[in-house]
């Protein structure tokens, strides 16, 4: 794929925090592996109710000191204002520029007292604090949050976070590109004007995309389910069947004029880097 709007277009890699020497180490080679296709930024995952804050964070803090630009995922959990004020601080004091705002969701065993915090509250707060010191990410659903009731109350959530303060959103993952530019309509018709990046994940075991997809609410179609199912256990099948969808999906979300695309890269390097490959995307300059 050649087009100029694939090269002008912001990308960027996803990471959770790894829990092991081993895949601490496996994660510095996936990071430099990545980083030879200069993304705007890699970010990293916060884990529910804050319970990955300590490696969330030094984990963040290495990117940033290997010379890369770097996105802390951010919830408040169960945490209190002065905490989470304490952790911006310090992302501010180590040059961090970039937060992807989210509601998250409470830690196990907190008891009915306590109460979420909206991703539009923390936008709100860390704008309050901080001005325009960090560049704000927000999350979106083109498939609808599972836990909204209908699709214009997803939407007006949604805007909430705009009206807050946030710069930026990344779509939650979709393998249907026309749930994307339906749902870019409705933002439009709402006012929304900030860019809507385009969330993707590569697809190499049918069982956990299944089950993860189930969590999160995004619909796998049904002719895509039913080919994996046919696949069974090779491996090897899926993951070229799941190379095609993938890189077609990309290709048709880039020329329908999909400002960039965030990849879900589950510290795996060769999934999204024969995606990125396939785009032709060797060449692309960070935006």
């Amino acid at each position: 794929m050649t087009t100029e709007a694939v090269f002008n277009g912001r990308f960027s890699f996803e990471f959770f925090p790894p829990k092991t020497d081993k895949g601490t180490e496996k994660l510095r080679q996936v990071r430099e592996q990545l980083a030879t296709r200069n993304p705007d930024f890699f970010s990293v995952t916060y884990g529910a109710g804050g319970s990955t804050r300590d490696k969330t964070f030094s984990t963040v803090k290495e990117v940033k000191q290997a010379g890369y630009q770097v996105a802390p995922h951010l919830s408040f959990g169960g945490d209190d204002s002065d905490a989470v004020l304490e952790l911006l601080t310090q992302y501010q004091q180590q040059g961090i520029n970039r937060i992807v705002a989210l509601r998250g969701d409470l830690p196990s065993g907190v008891g009915p007292q306590a109460h979420l915090v909206y991703a539009s509250e923390l936008v709100a707060f860390i704008k309050k604090h901080f001005g325009d010191a960090f560049h704000l990410e927000v999350a979106c659903y083109p498939e609808s949050h599972p836990d909204s009731a209908n699709m214009d109350k997803d939407l007006e959530y949604f805007k909430q976070k705009v009206d807050a303060g946030a710069d930026s959103a990344i779509t939650q993952y979709f393998y249907n590109a026309d749930a994307y530019f339906y749902y870019l309509e409705r933002t439009q018709k709402l006012g929304i004007d900030i860019p809507i990046y385009a969330g993707i994940m590569p697809i190499t075991n049918f069982a956990s995309l299944q089950r993860f997809s189930n969590m999160c609410g995004a619909e796998i179609p049904r002719w895509i389910g039913k080919q994996l199912e046919a696949y069974g256990d090779d491996l090897e099948s899926v993951k070229a069947f799941g190379l095609d969808v993938v890189t077609d999906l990309c290709e048709t979300l880039l020329e329908g004029g999909a400002p960039g695309m965030h990849f879900y890269t589950m510290n795996q390097v060769e999934p999204t880097l024969s995606i990125w490959d396939n785009l032709g995307l060797n060449n692309v300059t960070p935006a």
